[in-house]
């Protein structure tokens, strides 16, 4: 089943084509000269990178990487499990980062259970092979595994930082919402971060189990998430969008970035009218921040 976003299928070959930094000048670390604005030491600095595809950086104005990153926690030489990165939309931001700073990035890429499943293999293989091929800039990534017979995604308690990124209506679809949260908390130190941003339900409804439209009531993810042992620290409005009303013909998926115009599995639909789903732009989205005891 490819359950990957429809960018990562669109650029995955195009980020093959992503050129190497700039080197620094000579002289630049003995003297002390100021960072460039693309340092990948700071998070302004790897989210301006010009590794990054345009059209992953248009869409920072709905995603919010470096506010997100910072109610996070994330700081320099950190652990962290990014789980599904798929092509790697945050994981342009954060290894580098982390490589920066002496960090360490595993990436819980999606088990491939079908082997039928030939788009998803080339996602993921793509996404391997980019950070083969930029060490200095990517650091050391160790791409692990997560799905329904998946081991641990990085060893007991060596992470501070676990992130979920638009993937949790994915798991709940596939019935392993409750192992990501237990592997999440398995990988963590205690007193470690895990990270979550999702499409965001309208509150007090009946949950959708399976998340069939894309939403999850944020009350149910943190439900799921303090069943598996997290304690909620805080929630925050950086990637809300009151422009979203919720209620689209094709679910969460006819907005940007998938634009979708025709039930999944049929073709696009050209005289369906896009106008208003463009105009509320992406998701409303919940960005929660939740911690392992310690």
């Amino acid at each position: 089943m490819m359950l990957l976003s429809r960018r990562a299928v669109l650029a995955s070959a195009a980020a093959l084509a992503a050129c190497g930094q700039k080197p620094a000048a000579k002289g630049e670390a003995k003297t002390g000269a100021a960072k460039s604005p693309a340092d990948p030491s700071t998070l302004e600095g790897a989210a301006a990178g010009a590794w990054r595809l345009p059209a992953d950086r248009a869409r920072d104005a709905f995603r919010h990487p470096v506010e997100s990153l910072k109610f996070w926690g994330l700081k320099p030489g950190q652990t962290v499990v990014e789980f599904w990165p798929g092509a790697g939309w945050y994981t342009d931001i954060v290894a580098p980062f982390l490589a920066a700073t002496g960090g360490k990035l595993y990436a819980a890429q999606q088990q491939i259970t079908d082997p039928a499943d030939t788009a998803t293999k080339a996602v993921l293989d793509a996404y391997a092979r980019r950070l083969a091929e930029a060490p200095k800039r990517y650091g050391k990534v160790e791409i692990t595994a997560f799905g329904p017979t998946s081991g641990p995604v990085a060893p007991a308690g060596s992470a501070d930082l676990v992130l979920f990124l638009r993937n949790l209506h994915n798991w709940m679809a596939l019935g392993i919402a409750e192992k990501a949260f237990r592997d999440a908390f398995l990988a963590l130190k205690p007193g470690g971060v895990l990270g979550i941003e999702e499409h965001r339900a309208n509150a007090g409804g009946v949950p959708d189990l399976l998340a069939s439209d894309g939403y999850v009531e944020q009350a149910y993810a943190i439900k799921l998430a303090e069943e598996a042992g997290f304690r909620l620290e805080a929630a925050s409005e950086i990637n809300a969008n009151p422009k979203d009303t919720k209620d689209h013909p094709f679910g969460v998926w006819t907005l940007p970035p998938v634009r979708r115009t025709s039930e999944l599995g049929q073709p696009p639909n050209p005289a369906f009218d896009r106008s208003k789903y463009d105009a509320i732009g992406e998701s409303d989205r919940m960005t929660l921040k939740l911690v392992k005891p310690a």
